[in-house]
């Protein structure tokens, strides 16, 4: 099958779960987000269709901007990721009307640093939660890494957009991912990976980063390599060999998850290249 572009039946409801347990929970549903911009309602129905199906484990929770959480109208219990783009002071009242909001259940919250917000603002965030603070890309970078580091947060790399200059190059997301690992802080990869193996975008010439890529990159990291052989991987644009080299691996995933706008295409590409069984 590979070679060729497969559309998955995500199978009936209820059925047994086909995913190896390395990646369970590597998608983050982002499909309220660009370039998908799913209206929240279908957005919401969808995860729970995807929630309901053989694939179920490859699934994470549904994200969702801070400021619309109050907007779900839920039949059923569902785990979400809040994002807080205005700052760590919005995550305790975020998280209040959450916890209002009939069905939901808040699992993680991504926190960004817009420019002048003073750090230690990090540590007033206590909820009992997975904590990911957005690394920036500018002279904040390395302060804002040791927050992370001495509050026991985890780290959000930005890999993607919907302009170019959005997508870090393989030596700057090398870099990140490294620093990452000497630090033992867990990642997410948010926006961007929208296909298995780098690549250049043939409809705009953007260069994509793949999300194999991505996560065999962390697990080197997470094993030693240095910088270098890192970017090397991130370079690697043929899926089959990155498919090869991630069956390989042994023990748990060091890439915590990425955010996916569509579910589907990142799963099609995992059954493409035998990462996961068809039903």
């Amino acid at each position: 099958m590979r070679g060729h572009r497969v559309r998955v039946d995500l199978g009936r409801p209820g059925a047994d779960s086909m995913i190896p347990p390395f990646y369970h929970r590597l998608f983050d549903d982002a499909a309220v987000f660009p370039p998908g911009n799913a209206p929240l309602d279908v957005a919401a129905a969808q995860h729970l269709e995807y929630r309901a199906s053989a694939f179920a484990d490859l699934v994470g929770p549904l994200v969702v901007p801070m400021n619309r959480v109050s907007e779900l109208v839920l039949g059923t219990r569902m785990n979400v990721a809040l994002t807080a783009p205005a700052g760590p002071g919005s995550v305790a009242a975020g998280l209040r009307v959450a916890d209002r909001t009939p069905g939901v259940t808040v699992v993680a919250v991504d926190v960004a640093v817009p420019e002048g917000t003073n750090i230690d603002a990090l540590r007033t965030i206590t909820a009992d939660i997975d904590i990911y603070v957005e690394i920036p890309r500018d002279s904040r970078r390395d302060a804002i890494f040791d927050a992370v580091d001495e509050f026991g947060y985890r780290a959000a790399f930005s890999t993607g957009g919907v302009a170019a200059d959005l997508y870090p190059s393989e030596q700057e997301l090398a870099a990140s991912i490294y620093e990452a690992a000497q630090r033992e802080v867990h990642f997410k990869a948010t926006a961007g990976l929208n296909q298995a193996a780098r690549n250049t975008d043939p409809h705009n010439g953007f260069e994509q980063h793949g999300f194999l890529n991505v996560v065999l990159a962390a697990q080197a990291a997470h094993s030693g390599a240095r910088v270098g052989e890192l970017e090397k991987i991130l370079a690697i644009r043929d899926a089959d060999t990155l498919a090869e080299l991630v069956a390989g691996i042994e023990g748990q995933r060091a890439l915590a998850s990425f955010g996916a706008c569509s579910i589907r295409r990142p799963l099609d590409d995992l059954v493409r290249l035998g990462l996961v069984p068809p039903l």
